[in-house]
């Protein structure tokens, strides 16, 4: 008995954390409970498109931050230089396409955009995409932190997204 519940005990953090919801447990399909089709645009994006678009934000940022740091004598001094300005460049980029535009630069090349969720599936589509500088501003700022994009619910969004009630899902 001592051993069982032992495993019980272990297996309730190693599965690692979950956010529950009632609504979600009962849907068909991720972001049925957010008024979301099952497929195509609009329908929330895979992980793996997530991490495509985040990638290719992140060479992009990369690439602007190495400008910045030009006037480095070597190119190792030019490489060890550029982690700061990087970061910079990927946050402010960030919060101001996805305020701007709904998505960033690698977002809109991986075929996706954030959304509003906290409105009703029938509302205006244009108010509902619109993110709002409060929302890309905490969102981006939760990113940087790295482990709410760690921790999805079971529509497979992450934290950062639940905090500020936004979805990344499919445009195209």
């Amino acid at each position: 008995m001592g051993q069982q519940s032992g495993r019980r005990a272990a297996g309730s953090w190693l599965s690692g954390p979950r956010v529950d919801d009632v609504a979600a447990k009962d849907n068909e399909y991720p972001g049925q409970d957010l008024g979301l089709p099952a497929d195509g645009p609009g329908a929330l994006a895979s992980g793996w498109r997530r991490c495509g678009g985040l990638l290719a934000d992140w060479l992009m940022a990369y690439a602007v931050a190495f400008v910045f740091v030009a006037g480095e004598p070597t190119v190792e001094a030019k490489l060890n230089a550029v982690a700061a300005p990087q970061l910079a460049v990927w946050f402010i980029i960030g919060v101001f396409t996805v305020t701007l535009f709904g998505f960033t630069p690698g977002q809109y090349v991986a075929g996706l955009r954030v959304i509003r969720v906290d409105l009703a599936p029938d509302e205006n589509a244009q108010l509902r995409a619109a993110v709002g500088i409060v929302r890309a501003l905490v969102r981006q700022l939760l990113i940087v932190v790295i482990v709410p994009a760690l921790i999805n619910d079971n529509n497979g969004r992450a934290l950062h997204d639940r905090v500020t009630r936004t979805a990344v899902v499919r445009s195209r």
